[in-house]
């Protein structure tokens, strides 16, 4: 965990909200210079940071609201810190807690030097990324839809084909499985099949606008990335959008423990009390590697033969995660040194 260590003459924190926010500003000698609320207006806020512009740090906790201060920040050459939000449990420790306080000791810690710093995502890749992430989504609720409609065919005992959905014909068939249902039973499958024809009609357009975003943003690594066997176009692009730019990770051991592909101990007086810290990271860059590991298995003799290595020594779910811990460190140094995958040095 990086703590925000810079002096200033002042420090200003927001404790932000989608409908206001509490500002704090102190100096270096930790006197309070103004404290107050004000509405979510970039003019206001601009206008109260105007006099401190050359000599003010602006922290905030990692919120979904942080975007457009994080921006103006930016645009006015106002250094901007983000707050870890699982790692600013000093806040929310007091006997009391509120927006002026909350301000207040954001302030404070950005002062002590034990303010925790999250990553400021680059503003020219974030919303393509949150376009991914939305993508996700879609998949997620895809699959919902068509879940419900063979659990209905279950429900009533209907011939339930091995159909996929995916396909027009597919789901044109599924519709002549109910031919005989209820009225209202009808209804709710054609809604189903409705929403996964749309659904997918969207898919294809929204992967292919990320793809040719990501050619203009990282093209190489693109590249790089789909000579893994098993990575597709949306794991590739996944990985580069939750990324951002492999130079922020200063050593492997970083980058894994930011993939959640690590577990750290809990000790406390030489006793170890199991793992901890299994949301402090990334999950869908986690994701992806426990995909990768799986595809990478399929066709695969080599790769199957070093699993079942790893099964003589643990379980087959622990393999995997070792499996997956290789490839996000040759993910790694693939993205550092612009090489392709190598297969002999992964299963070495």
């Amino acid at each position: 965990m990086k703590f925000y260590n810079k002096s200033h003459p002042n420090y200003c924190g927001i404790d932000l909200h989608a409908r206001s926010l509490y500002i704090c500003i102190i100096n270096s000698e930790g006197e309070t210079v103004l404290h107050r609320e004000i509405k979510p207006s970039r003019d206001t806020l601009i206008e109260i940071l105007a006099p401190y512009q050359d000599e003010v740090v602006v922290g905030s906790e990692c919120m979904d609201c942080w975007y457009w201060v994080s921006d103006l920040c930016h645009d006015n050459h106002i250094p901007f810190v983000l707050g870890h939000a699982l790692y600013m449990k000093s806040i929310h420790g007091g006997k009391a807690k509120n927006d002026k306080i909350d301000s207040y000791k954001i302030a404070r810690l950005l002062r002590g030097g034990t303010f925790p710093m999250a990553y400021v995502y680059p503003n020219e890749m974030r919303a393509t990324r949150d376009l991914l992430r939305r993508r996700k989504h879609m998949v997620t609720c895809g699959a919902q839809f068509k879940a419900h409609t063979k659990s209905t065919a279950n429900q009533y005992n209907f011939d339930n084909p091995t159909a996929d959905l995916r396909y027009p014909k597919d789901r044109e068939l599924m519709k002549d499985v109910f031919t005989e249902a209820n009225e209202s039973v009808k209804r709710s499958i054609n809604i189903d099949l409705d929403m996964v024809t749309h659904i997918n009609k969207e898919l294809v357009k929204v992967e292919r606008y990320i793809e040719k975003q990501a050619k203009q943003h990282n093209e190489d690594d693109y590249l790089l990335l789909r000579s893994i066997p098993g990575v597709g176009q949306i794991l590739a692009l996944t990985i580069i959008y939750e990324i951002g730019y492999i130079d922020r990770f200063d050593s492997v051991q970083k980058f894994a423990s930011y993939a959640l592909l690590i577990k750290c101990k809990a000790e406390s007086a030489g006793k170890t009390y199991g793992s901890q810290g299994n949301k402090f990271g990334n999950g869908h860059l986690k994701a992806a590697f426990s995909q990768i590991a799986v595809l990478y298995l399929r066709n695969n003799p080599s790769a199957t033969k070093y699993l079942k290595n790893l099964q003589k020594r643990m379980s087959k779910a622990k393999a995997l995660s070792v499996l997956a811990h290789k490839l996000g460190r040759c993910v790694y140094y693939m993205l550092k040194k612009k090489c392709v995958f190598d297969e002999t040095r992964l299963l070495n």
